[in-house]
């Protein structure tokens, strides 16, 4: 069965969909067979695995049963996806069996065995589409960049967390928080290492070891239809989040094995 990866922050701009995409395709490249979810409508996910913007099937034909998942599922090459676009933004207003909260869980249970990883990008938002990807996730990972206004709202996040795993999701763990746009040399980045290491003991969990540093690169990959880890390997941006998945393997490892 796949292990479930949602990347989330209700606040935008924090790196969230690189993230989510250097994920998908850091975990491919060690072999994994992966499928990736956008569950945000602004569809940025497929550009940056490399989907061709061409009409075709998206996440919400499957989420309304206009498709059976497997014919909704379009493939890039390096991974799976389950595309999205604006229409999204309607949110799960579909006529399906059982919780709203759950669609997406009933939705993707006829490939869960297909894959060794899902990776969930979710929009700047605690909405519904937000709460199915928390419903069925084993983990989340929380990017947050290095600045004062990305640390408000993690104590709403925690809410958030703490309702799914009362009523939806009791599994549900943070992986980690993940530091973007980091720089070492700066007190600031330093001041919210600090705060942020306070909030994840909150929410039980830690702040990656590896810090994403600002680089160019992160922001050209897209636009040549390549990864992050193809375009520019030496980029040392690219190089922490090489550094980050290996983290992300390395700690799902450690805990199932616990």
């Amino acid at each position: 069965m796949a292990t479930i990866i949602t990347v989330s922050n209700q606040k935008g701009g924090v790196g969230k969909t690189t993230t989510s995409g250097a994920l998908a395709t850091g975990l491919a490249a060690e072999g994994k067979k992966i499928l990736g979810i956008d569950l945000d409508p602004q569809g940025n996910l497929g550009f940056c695995l490399g989907l061709e913007a061409t009409n075709g099937p998206t996440v919400l034909d499957a989420l309304k049963g206009k498709l059976p998942v497997r014919e909704a599922i379009r493939h890039t090459e390096y991974c799976d996806i389950l595309s999205s676009d604006i229409t999204l933004s309607n949110g799960l207003n579909v006529e399906r069996s059982g919780p709203r909260e759950c669609i997406l869980r009933t939705t993707i249970e006829p490939v869960i065995n297909d894959y060794d990883y899902i990776i969930i990008d979710t929009p700047p938002a605690l909405n519904l589409l937000t709460v199915n990807a928390y419903a069925v996730s084993d983990y989340l990972v929380i990017p947050m960049a290095s600045d004062i206004l990305s640390l408000v709202g993690l104590s709403q996040l925690k809410e958030t967390i703490d309702g799914i795993r009362a009523s939806l999701n009791p599994g549900l763990k943070v992986l980690g928080i993940l530091l973007t746009r980091f720089n070492a040399r700066t007190l600031l980045s330093r001041d919210v290492l600090e705060m942020a290491q306070q909030l994840a003991g909150q929410i039980d969990t830690v702040v990656f070891d590896a810090k994403i540093r600002t680089g160019v690169a992160i922001a050209e990959a897209p636009a040549h239809g390549e990864s992050i880890f193809d375009y520019n390997p030496r980029s040392s941006a690219v190089q922490d989040y090489q550094e980050f998945v290996q983290e992300v393997i390395g700690r799902i490892n450690s805990a199932k094995e616990a």
